[in-house]
Parts: structure tokens; C-alpha cells; sequence
């Protein structure tokens, strides 16, 4: 065979080459042991010396040929490969999209209908200080809140330190409230939705971070009645169609005077759902309000709660595990 008509079988079969086993397959029929090149070689030995000087370089070169066209050929197939294949004409995959967390959803709603009744959301730290958090709420220096077993102290060398300096994770968003009140005259409206800490034991129904809404309104003729009203709708919105009952029964709150607690009755169920009252004259005090000129309601709902109602959650701790088999349900 000649050896010009061998490179141009060689180019043709190699050309048509889909894969790399078949590209290896041509590697051993012509460069293997006993390929067609190498046994051209190895059949030198019994040609003339003329025959070899002419046929031994045009072999030699031929072999360097096809060395160079399978490993270009092993290259380009190779680099098909890390291409993914498209089939334009398959139906693309279902997109999972993400959705928000049931949490959520609720103080979401809670704010639409607090915003409804002309309520400005306010924001605040969640790492306070002794003085925001206890003092200026009226909470007594001796109050079981203040220990370890509620609160979650941030630890601190300097023991000699003011109520100012000694700071906690706070364990309600009321702080906001006498901030809010330090830089802001009435009459307003506001409600502080946040996540709180205390030092629980863990349950069916207690975690160590939850989730509280907090609301303030204060005026000049603010009364029990306004909140009556307020927290009343708020419910009939929240658990829109749902018939609601109320009751209310006296409490006590460091930062309240009058307190009182709401129950409602939710399909068939009572259930405690938020601490309220008239704000005590020591807090507006707090604040610099004369509390001969001002007056006004405080109440804190727990978000977490009002989620477990709605949603009938037996567990809180659920919120809080991330088990995608319970958050996808919303």
C-alpha cells in the first residue's frame, strides 16, 4: 500500500470519529503493536537500501502525522464532552420558588392592619441596656425579670457601671416605645414588631428568641376604650370571617396601670393572646411628659402565637428548626 494513499485513509477515518473509544480503536489499528504503521516499520529491515531511504522517511513522517491527528482528535472530543448537551425541544424543569416563612406572613399581616388604623412601625436595637429595657418601664430594681433565669446578660469586665452601660438582649420591644417617646411629642400611634430573648426552658410552647408586636398610642384623651376598640378590630381583621369573642381580666405590668390581659375565643377555644393598660405616669416620666397632660394605652401581642393559633402549630420550637417538610405547608 502506498504510503499516500494510507495518510489519506487515516485522515478520513479519523475525521469521522464520534468518540473516544472509537478514536482509541484507530490508535491501536494503525500505531498499536501490531498496527498497520508500526509493521510498515518493523518491514524495513527487509527492504533494499535504496528502498529503505526512500520509504523510511515517508513512513516516519506519516506516523508523526497521525500521532498529531488523534491526540488533536482526543482534544476536541474531550472538550466536547465538558459541553452539556441542550435539547432545545425538551420542556424545561419546574422552577421550585422560594415563599416567606410563616413567621412572616403573620407579623406581615399584623402590619397592614395596624398601618390600616394609621399605626407608625417602628424599629430598634435588639442589644439594649439595662436603663431601656427595666428602668424607664418601671420594672423595681428587685424584679424576678432582671435575674439570670429571664434575661440574657451580655457579659462585661467593668462592674462599676451605670444602668445605661450594662447591656442584655432585650427581653420585649417595649424599649423601643420610651426611645420613640424621648424624641417625639403626641399624640401618636406606633407599633414595634421584634424579636425578643429570654432565658426559657424549652417547650411546646416557650423558646429562647420569639417574636412580639408591641403597640403604643398616646394623647390627650386616650382611654381604655380606644384600646378596646384598636385590638378588637385588629382581631376581627386578623381572623377575617372567624366569629371572635373577648374577655379581659385585671393584670399586673410594671409599665401599666390599670393592666389587663385578653383572652380570646377562637373557634371554639380560649386562648391569651396580649398584656395591655394604661402606661404608668413613672414611664411617661421616664420620657419627660407630664403625665397630668398626657395619657395612653400599651399592649404586646406574640406573633409566634398569634401564627400557632391561626395556623394550629401544636409546637413553637417548629418556627425555628428550618425542616423544609414543615415550611413548604405555607
Amino acid at each position: 500500500m502506498e504510503v499516500e494513499i494510507l495518510q489519506k485513509e487515516i485522515k478520513e477515518k479519523i475525521n469521522k470519529i464520534k468518540s473516544l473509544n472509537e478514536l482509541e480503536e484507530i490508535r491501536v489499528y494503525y500505531l498499536g503493536r501490531n498496527g498497520k504503521i508500526t509493521n510498515i516499520l518493523k518491514s524495513l529491515k527487509d527492504l533494499s537500501l535504496d528502498e529503505r531511504k526512500i520509504i523510511g522517511p515517508k513512513i516516519q513522517l506519516l506516523k508523526k502525522e497521525t500521532e498529531d491527528l488523534i491526540f488533536n482528535k482526543k482534544q476536541e472530543l474531550e472538550q466536547e464532552n465538558l459541553i452539556p448537551k441542550i435539547d432545545l425541544t425538551k420542556p424545561p424543569k419546574k422552577l421550585q420558588k422560594g415563599h416567606l416563612h410563616p413567621l412572616t406572613l403573620v407579623e406581615q399581616k399584623m402590619r397592614q392592619i395596624f398601618s390600616g388604623m394609621n399605626f407608625s412601625i417602628i424599629d430598634g436595637p435588639e442589644l439594649e441596656n439595662e436603663y431601656y429595657n427595666f428602668d424607664a418601664l418601671n420594672f423595681p430594681p428587685n424584679h424576678p425579670a432582671r435575674e439570670m433565669q429571664d434575661t440574657f446578660w451580655i457579659k462585661q469586665e467593668n462592674k462599676n457601671i451605670n444602668s445605661k452601660q450594662r447591656f442584655l438582649l432585650r427581653t420585649h420591644t417595649s424599649p423601643v416605645q420610651v426611645r420613640f417617646m424621648e424624641k417625639n411629642k403626641p399624640p401618636f400611634q406606633i407599633i414595634v414588631p421584634g424579636k425578643v430573648f429570654r432565658n426559657e426552658a424549652l417547650d411546646s410552647g416557650h423558646e429562647i428568641n420569639f417574636y412580639q408586636l408591641e403597640g403604643l398610642m398616646v394623647g390627650k384623651n386616650i382611654t381604655l376604650a380606644n384600646f378596646k376598640f384598636v385590638i378588637e378590630e385588629f382581631f376581627h381583621k386578623f381572623f377575617r370571617g372567624e366569629k371572635i369573642e373577648f374577655r379581659y381580666r385585671p393584670s399586673y405590668f410594671p409599665f401599666v396601670e390599670p393592666g389587663v390581659e385578653l383572652i380570646i375565643k377562637y373557634k371554639g377555644k380560649w386562648f391569651e393572646v396580649a398584656g395591655a393598660g394604661m402606661v404608668h405616669k413613672h414611664v411617661f416620666e421616664y420620657a419627660h411628659y407630664n403625665p397630668r397632660d398626657f395619657q395612653g394605652f400599651a399592649f404586646g401581642v406574640g406573633i409566634d402565637r398569634l401564627a400557632m393559633i391561626k395556623y394550629k402549630i401544636p409546637d413553637i420550637r417548629l418556627f425555628y428548626e428550618s425542616d423544609l417538610r414543615f415550611i413548604n405547608q405555607f
